[in-house]
C-alpha cells in the first residue's frame, strides 16, 4: 500500500523503480486508481513537452547570432559574455533561495527533470559554445558551427521527444527520428551557407554522430567547435 501511495504522488520516479510484474500486481489490486495514475502520467508528459518546446525555442534563437556578429562583432561578444555572467550569478543566488526576477523564472520553466534542484548548466554550455566558436574561427566556419548547434541539436531533441519511437542503442534514449532530423537540419543549413554539396554532407554526418554521444549539455560546446574546425579544413 505504501508503494502504491508513493507511486500516485510521484508516478514517474517510482514507476521507474518497479518492474513490470510488480506494477501489474498493484494495478490488479487497486484497479479503481488506474485512471488517476494514467492521468497523472499524461499530465506529467504534457508538462515535460511544454518545457522542451520552451527550452528548444531559446536554444534555436542562437541561429541569429552569426548575423548579429557580422553587424557588430565585439558588442555581440561582450553582450553574450555579460549574459553568461549574469546567468551564472543568478543561478548561484537561486541555489541560495534568492531568486533573480525573470531570469530565475525562465530557468525554472526550462529546467529538465534531470537538473533536479541543482545548477542548470545547459545555458552556460550553450553560451560558451557560441562565444568560443565565434572567437576561435573565421566568420564562415563559425556560422556553420553555430547554426548546426542551433538547428541540428535543437531539432534532434525536439523531434525525438515528439515523434521518436525507435531508440538507438548505447545513446541513452536518443531516437532515430531525432538523429535524422539533426542530419537534415545541419545538411540544409550548411548547404545554404556554403552552396557545396559534399562538405555539407560530411559536416551533417559528423554533427549527427557527435549529437549521438550521450554527454548531456557538453554537446553545446562540442558540436559548434568540432563542426567549425571541420568546416575550416574542408571548405
Amino acid at each position: 500500500m505504501y508503494l502504491f501511495i508513493q507511486e500516485f504522488r510521484e508516478p514517474y520516479t517510482v514507476r521507474k523503480t518497479l518492474n513490470k510484474a510488480t506494477l501489474n500486481k498493484m494495478q490488479e489490486k487497486f484497479p479503481h486508481h488506474q485512471t488517476k495514475m494514467d492521468g497523472a502520467l499524461v499530465q506529467q508528459k504534457k508538462t515535460e513537452l511544454i518545457k522542451e518546446l520552451f527550452r528548444k525555442a531559446i536554444h534555436m534563437l542562437t541561429v541569429f547570432i552569426p548575423f548579429l556578429l557580422r553587424i557588430a562583432y565585439y558588442p555581440v561578444i561582450l553582450l553574450l559574455t555579460l549574459v553568461l555572467i549574469v546567468y551564472v550569478l543568478s543561478e548561484i543566488l537561486r541555489l541560495h533561495k534568492k531568486e533573480v526576477p525573470i531570469i530565475s523564472q525562465i530557468t525554472s520553466a526550462a529546467a529538465r527533470q534531470r537538473d533536479g534542484h541543482g545548477f542548470v548548466l545547459g545555458p552556460v554550455m550553450l553560451a560558451l559554445g557560441v562565444i568560443l566558436t565565434a572567437l576561435f574561427f573565421d566568420p564562415l566556419p563559425a556560422q556553420i558551427g553555430i547554426t548546426a548547434l542551433a538547428l541540428g541539436d535543437g531539432l534532434a531533441s525536439l523531434v525525438g521527444k515528439l515523434c521518436g519511437k525507435i531508440c538507438i542503442p548505447f545513446t541513452k534514449g536518443k531516437t532515430l527520428m531525432g538523429s535524422l532530423s539533426c542530419f537534415i537540419a545541419i545538411f540544409l543549413s550548411t548547404l545554404c551557407i556554403t552552396r557545396s554539396l559534399a562538405p555539407s554532407l560530411i559536416i551533417a554526418f559528423s554533427g549527427t554522430l557527435i549529437e549521438l554521444i550521450p554527454i548531456k549539455d557538453v554537446d553545446n560546446i562540442l558540436i559548434p567547435l568540432s563542426l567549425a574546425l571541420l568546416a575550416h579544413f574542408i571548405i
